[in-house]
């Protein structure tokens, strides 16, 4: 059997923990603009464009110091902006050439712009 075939026509869902339900509730609902599908017992549950996002809150979450989750947009510098004016601070690294909107190219046609959600997840917007 070709392992391939196993779930590679399912759709994928992402998770996201977090320490305060509420407050992550209005940042991905409110501020990303994420349409809310359902709350239960375990988790916030919203669509990303097709894609099921599972905020999950965790007692003793600690953030990782890596992204944890992306999108794929078609324009970075119009997403980037829009975000700013949403409120979203973008990250710097030192060591990375990142331009005045945050905006790091690895290599070309290649462009990302990290930020965080209230807990510290890393996330970034990406366009190829």
């Amino acid at each position: 059997m070709n392992n391939q075939s196993i779930l590679g026509n399912s759709k994928a869902a992402c998770f996201v923990c977090v320490t305060d339900r509420a407050r992550a509730k209005a940042f991905y609902g409110e501020t990303l603009g994420f349409t809310l599908k359902h709350e239960d017992g375990f988790a916030t549950v919203f669509d990303s464009n097709g894609t099921t996002l599972r905020v999950s809150p965790a007692k003793d979450f600690r953030p990782q110091p890596f992204t944890v989750l992306g999108w794929e947009v078609q324009e970075i510098k119009v997403a980037v902006k829009a975000l700013t004016v949403a409120g979203i601070e973008f990250v710097r690294f030192p060591g990375l050439s990142q331009d005045e909107l945050g905006i790091w190219s690895p290599a070309p046609g290649i462009f990302v712009a990290w930020f965080k959600d209230p807990d510290g997840n890393l996330l970034s917007v990406a366009q190829h």
